[in-house]
């Protein structure tokens, strides 16, 4: 029986035509999964040759999110994955704990995050989810617990980092705590994060947890049986 891989990328940040060469190389792989920020600075989105499971980050358009959770996705091969639930991607099982963590927002209920109260700036500097103000780019208490009462998960899939988590060259740890509780609760085989565009390869309370490069730097390609990880160079 041949061997079935399933691809995971790190941020995309708009590079779209990278993520088509990639999935062009590997056309023995189904299916791909991505941990947020697929967005481009001016809100695109677009269809991948290969059907693609995706989280918010946030470095998106939230209306499109929206939309998307509405049975709408921006393309029939995007298919979102919202918080706090359960999705059978290929033979596994998959979590989601998507977006970023805000202490001031954190105990609201995710149906009353506000949208943002402008349009986007004309910057290129600033991420689209800040440039818009929109703290629908992030996770609440609510999702946090419908994660951690999970069970029999095989791939969580997050946006931020579990704690420690010290970026190349600063010493503030940016991991978040909400994430290693999830992770000791829900115990799942693998746990795959992004949004510092540094690849990382740890063990975070007993889980295998990997940080993913943006894509145009690396990508992991993971048997889907016993989830050996091979890291490819873009």
């Amino acid at each position: 029986m041949p061997v079935m891989q399933i691809g995971a990328l790190g941020d995309i940040h708009g590079e779209f035509d990278t993520v088509h060469d990639i999935m062009g190389r590997h056309p023995e792989v189904p299916l791909w999964v991505q941990v947020g920020d697929i967005a481009s600075n001016d809100g695109g989105y677009f269809a991948p040759r290969r059907p693609l499971y995706w989280i918010k980050g946030n470095n998106e358009d939230f209306d499109v999110i929206a939309e998307a959770i509405a049975g709408q996705p921006p393309a029939e091969t995007l298919h979102y994955l919202p918080n706090g639930g359960v999705y059978a991607v290929g033979p596994w099982k998959v979590a989601a704990l998507g977006g970023t963590f805000a202490p001031s927002w954190y105990h609201t209920s995710a149906s009353m995050l506000p949208p943002s109260r402008g349009r986007r700036t004309a910057s290129t500097q600033m991420k689209l989810g800040k440039s818009r103000d929109d703290k629908r780019r992030h996770f609440v208490r609510s999702e946090v617990l419908a994660c951690k009462a999970l069970t029999g998960i095989d791939l969580f899939l997050t946006h931020e980092a579990p704690r420690p988590f010290y970026p190349t060259g600063r010493r503030i740890d940016t991991g978040k705590t909400a994430i290693n509780e999830v992770l000791t609760a829900m115990r799942p085989r693998l746990h795959l994060f992004g949004h510092h565009h540094e690849f990382t390869d740890s063990v975070r309370q007993g889980v295998r947890s990997i940080g993913l490069d943006l894509v145009t730097k690396s990508y992991l390609l993971i048997d889907a049986d016993t989830f050996r990880c091979e890291r490819i160079d873009t």
